[in-house]
């Protein structure tokens, strides 16, 4: 009798944790990552928003999936005065995490290539001035050239979107982007790019 009680007490366990395991493997429903993105946990004090187009449910899997690198970003972003930093490049977590700070006349687009990352997601805010940046699924698109760390070129058809004060973009392995190209009454742009490595569950 005992026996069996310990035989039931095992099978009860196995199918709870296979039970949880099954819940926690569920897809995250929009309607809870638009919460969390509006509850803004995530951002650590920063003001800033992610754009429109950012794909929610990729920035909501990758903070989740090692937050210490996406805090170590939106941390930096806190505290520093972007608008006076100097240009160059700022370590944050080695190279796990990074940043660039730029001070260029914008392009013409046809000077700007497509292109995507495999091994870093762009975080990309532009600190003063304004930018069109277009943006497209890289699965769609035609490669130009093939992949040499850390980039990939594309013909691609996009949206564009003039970039608005008080956004970042987020172009994730999947998303094709074109920055830098001229917007109407802005030559010079400031902005900052920080790499966050695309990383797996610790």
């Amino acid at each position: 009798m005992r026996y069996k009680n310990i035989v039931c007490l095992l099978m009860a366990c196995v199918m709870a944790v296979g039970s949880f395991a099954q819940q926690s493997s569920k897809p995250v429903s929009a309607k809870k990552i638009d919460q969390w993105i509006a509850q803004r946990e995530w951002a650590g004090g920063i003001v800033l928003s992610p754009h429109s187009s950012v794909d929610k449910a990729a920035f909501y899997e990758a903070y989740h999936t090692n937050k210490k690198l996406w805090d170590a970003a939106f941390g930096f972003m806190k505290t520093h005065d972007l608008v006076t930093m100097a240009t160059g490049k700022y370590p944050i977590l080695g190279d796990t995490v990074f940043a660039s700070i730029t001070e260029d006349l914008s392009k013409k687009m046809e000077d700007v290539k497509w292109e995507s990352h495999k091994k870093y997601i762009d975080l990309q805010y532009i600190i003063k001035g304004k930018e069109i940046i277009g943006v497209a699924d890289a699965s769609k698109a035609t490669i130009t050239k093939p992949y040499t760390p850390d980039a990939m070129n594309y013909i691609a058809d996009g949206t564009y979107y003039t970039t608005d004060p008080g956004t970042f973009f987020l172009f994730f392995p999947n998303d094709a982007h074109r920055p830098t190209i001229k917007a109407d009454g802005y030559d010079v742009v400031k902005k900052i790019v920080i790499k966050i490595l695309v990383a797996k569950a610790e």
